[in-house]
């Protein structure tokens, strides 16, 4: 019964067993060694390689920003400052729920939607993956202690000090010493690979002014530590380190006081003055009026107020001393009769009757003087001395007219107009002192003989900034030596000499004549500034040129009636001047934008300024320009008894009435 039945075979099964065993054990060894080979490539071959990438989980490098170079007046006041601030920032790459963070830290402290804004453009510009991304500055007291309180909650979230631009005096420097604001990505793209290394850690950089032309002296040399951080990025120690360099300071020409007395005589206006050291071409004070505060754009401006700022019908950003461009109107008669005397076309003795216009030969179209629309008539027999008192348009539409454009536009560039001054602050404009091939370029037509007849009274196609005439009267002033206009007199101690871009040589007796000219134009009888009797109390003389610069045209025959134009399209109203007159010390252009002897006369303006520079006597706003004391007992300048009704004596210059003139911004 059991003969079919089949059993085990034990023989067998034990040695399938040591085979199956065998091969077990064969691959546990084949494990083994792979796990053997792994952790000696691990701990002999690779281990520096381990080991440094270890150490870079805990050890890291940091940038250290360098402290900001300062900016002082030329007495030493301090006009950017930097403050501590306390700074509420955040780790990225070592927070691992940047939305849970965020919400939470709204809890805590005020964040506002233009904060988050900020937060996300600095995070696409992240230089370094633990780089701090500041999130809110100028954190309280109270925000710091309730950041504290909940510090283990906050992963990757740190408060750092650090100091923050400050400008003390606020719109006072706000076009020349100008401001830093934050980096944006547009500055990045445009970095080399040297200056991403020189902005490692630092998140603002200078944008207008004194702070972007000179930005690589200010910025100074970034530093750096190695530092031990725990898992959640706060460092526990400092392992070494690399001092940063402090950026170096900087000294200004401009004096505070001259400033803010340029400050006080624009309130309320819109405009601009400019006053330079005739000896040197430093700027002693420079306004461009309204203003702004430059400490809105230190940590980003809010969305409303650049808007308000951008969108403002009086431009608070346009820098009008390098940016505006006016028509100069009858301020450069001055240097037109210079040239003319200098180039043969006129002399000291040389008359002509004026009747009141000008007209080309072979046209009957009548250039008219300024007395045919006040007086009814002309200035009489005028030589150059009066024409230049009196301001007498038919006298320089003539020589204008003889000289011709080439004389007229190569003669004006020795005194800066047509050009870049080269001030030291960026964004200047050209202006426009014209030339045939401008014309062609710009209108694609030829130069008519009627283009230099508007020329030669500053109409037409010219165009000037307030920098320019300051550097065109400075260069009256010193009888021929053009300086660049410099805003900065020394850096670190250092002292930045005076920069002579030009020097025309010219007879003394011709410079005498003008000298006389612009002072008769203050002291006369007959002077457009007489009536202002701006010599009562002062003991030096001044020299002077008055100009009104039209903005629009009006027909010929028509009147002009101010109360009939909108406030942008009235005239402009210039003065330029300098003073003592026998020697030379400040020069001064103001600007009154749109004003049409509405207020004070700019004239008046520039004597509280001479007083303030050449005698220390600062005024008050409002405070009446006369009665200036005299000092050590000296006589004050007297002028001649005026001979005519002071009620009828005009004060505004020629301007032809029938050519569109290029206003702020044209070309």
């Amino acid at each position: 019964m059991f003969e079919n039945q089949h059993f085990k075979d034990h023989q067998k099964e034990a040695q399938l067993f040591r085979v199956r065993l065998g091969v077990m054990v064969c691959v546990m060894l084949s494990l083994f060694g792979v796990l053997i080979y792994r952790y000696y490539d691990l701990q002999v071959v690779n281990t520096l390689d381990y080991v440094t990438q270890s150490e870079h989980n805990r050890v890291h490098v940091e940038p250290i920003p360098p402290t900001r170079g300062l900016i002082y007046d030329a007495n030493g006041d301090v006009l950017a400052d930097n403050r501590p601030s306390y700074t509420l920032a955040i780790i990225i790459n070592k927070n691992y729920d940047l939305d849970a963070t965020l919400a939470l830290l709204k809890t805590l402290v005020e964040i506002t939607p233009a904060d988050l804004e900020k937060f996300y453009k600095l995070k696409k510009q992240q230089l370094h993956p633990l780089e701090a991304i500041p999130l809110r500055y100028r954190l309280t007291e109270e925000e710091i202690a309730r950041l504290a309180v909940n510090e283990y909650r906050l992963e990757g979230v740190q408060v750092d000090a650090e100091l923050v631009r400050d400008y003390p005096y606020g719109d006072l420097f706000a076009h020349t010493v100008g401001y830093v604001s934050r980096i944006s990505e547009n500055d990045v793209e445009k970095f080399s690979e040297e200056q991403l290394l020189r902005y490692n850690g630092t998140h603002a950089i200078g944008k207008i002014g004194i702070e972007s032309s000179y930005e690589d002296q200010l910025l100074g040399e970034v530093g750096s530590q190695n530092v031990e951080t725990n898992a959640r990025g706060r460092v526990q120690r400092v392992l070494d380190r690399v001092d940063p360099r402090q950026g170096k300071n900087i000294t200004l020409n401009i004096d505070l006081k001259l400033q803010q007395q340029a400050a006080n005589i624009m309130a309320g206006r819109r405009g601009a003055v400019v006053a330079l050291n005739v000896k040197t071409g430093g700027v002693l004070a420079a306004i461009s009026n309204p203003g702004f505060d430059p400490n809105l754009f230190v940590t980003g401006i809010g969305y409303n107020d650049y808007k308000n700022l951008n969108e403002s019908l009086d431009t608070p950003l346009l820098n009008r001393i390098v940016q505006g461009q006016f028509p100069s109107g009858s301020t450069v008669k001055p240097m037109i009769g210079l040239g003319g005397l200098h180039l043969g076309f006129t002399n000291t003795t040389r008359t002509i009757s004026d009747p009141g216009y000008f007209m080309l030969p072979g046209n009957s179209y009548r250039w008219r003087d300024w007395t045919l629309k006040v007086f009814g008539g002309g200035h009489g027999v005028v030589n150059l001395r009066k024409a230049i008192s009196e301001s007498c348009d038919t006298y320089f539409y003539e020589l204008g007219s003889r000289m011709g454009v080439d004389n007229l536009h190569d003669f004006g560039a020795h005194f800066g107009l047509g050009g870049r001054t080269g001030i030291d602050i960026p964004n200047e404009r050209t202006g426009v002192w014209p030339s045939k091939d401008w014309k062609k370029a710009k209108k694609k037509q030829p130069w008519y003989p009627g283009d230099s007849v508007n020329m030669a009274i500053g109409q037409g196609y010219v165009a000037v900034t307030p920098i320019q005439l300051a550097v065109m009267v400075s260069t009256i002033a010193s009888r021929g030596d053009r300086y660049r206009p410099q805003l900065v007199k020394a850096i670190d101690g250092v002292v930045q000499p005076p920069i002579l871009e030009d020097h025309i040589e010219i007879k003394k007796e011709y410079w005498d004549a003008v000298f006389e000219g612009m002072q008769d134009v203050i002291y006369t009888p007959g002077g457009t500034l007489q009536r202002y009797k701006l010599w009562q109390g002062a003991d030096y003389r001044i020299a002077g040129k008055s100009g009104t610069a039209s903005v629009v045209g009006i027909a010929q025959g028509a009147k002009y009636n101010a109360s009939a134009l909108n406030s942008v399209h009235r005239d402009h109203v210039w003065f330029i001047g300098f003073a003592p007159a026998d020697d030379p010390q400040i020069a001064i252009s103001i600007l009154l934008e749109n004003d049409d002897h509405i207020s004070e006369n700019p004239s008046l303006l520039a004597r509280t300024m001479f007083d303030a520079y050449l005698r220390g006597f600062y005024r008050a706003p409002g405070e009446p320009v006369h009665g200036f004391p005299v000092p050590n007992g000296k006589q004050p300048v007297v002028a001649p008894k005026p001979v005519v009704d002071e009620s009828e004596s005009p004060d505004v210059d020629a301007t032809p009435d029938d050519i569109k003139t290029p206003g702020t911004g044209n070309e």
